[in-house]
């Protein structure tokens, strides 16, 4: 029997209330138009290879849990200290979470055996959107969720 290799994750949807109001926020993070209609608006993520669906409906109105209204998308841990500024110079509010304040992130999650780095924010709708960037996949142990600034310090210090 033939087998098919799973490569990645092509797309991805959330519900919004205004379509416009959606597409001028998502502009705001550069992302790209893929396509579009009067309900429907495809965002590239890394164009030809996965995209982002933002769909005009009334159910938005669901209450947010990360299983349903939750999207994360990948950075390079190189842009992760920077994009706090970046989002703030567009007008967009960081979102405190895991108990860590806007001044402690980015913060750096751990789901061992891998840690990231996160950075978190909502759209219009009050979707979940995380910018996201692995640090580790080989780590043993728990640390607890600490900010960036804090890994740093603790994983140069021992180099």
């Amino acid at each position: 029997m033939g087998r098919a290799k799973i490569k990645g994750l092509y797309e991805a949807h959330l519900p919004v209330s205004n379509l416009e109001n959606s597409i001028k926020f998502y502009k705001k993070l550069d992302l790209e138009i893929a396509y579009q209609n009067d309900k429907l608006a495809f965002f590239w993520i890394e164009k030809g290879k996965s995209w982002l669906g933002l769909w005009k409906t009334n159910h938005v109105e669901i209450p947010y849990h990360p299983s349903i209204r939750h999207v994360a998308l990948q950075i390079d841990i190189e842009d992760m200290t920077s994009a706090k500024d970046w989002l703030n110079s567009k007008g967009i509010e960081i979102r405190t979470t895991f108990d860590l304040t806007e001044e402690q992130q980015p913060l750096v999650l751990d789901n061992n055996p891998q840690a990231h780095a996160a950075i978190y924010f909502d759209d219009p709708d009050g979707n979940a959107l995380e910018l996201v960037a692995p640090l580790r996949l080989d780590f043993e142990g728990y640390f607890g969720d600490m900010s960036l600034e804090d890994w740093y310090r603790r994983n140069t210090a021992h180099n």
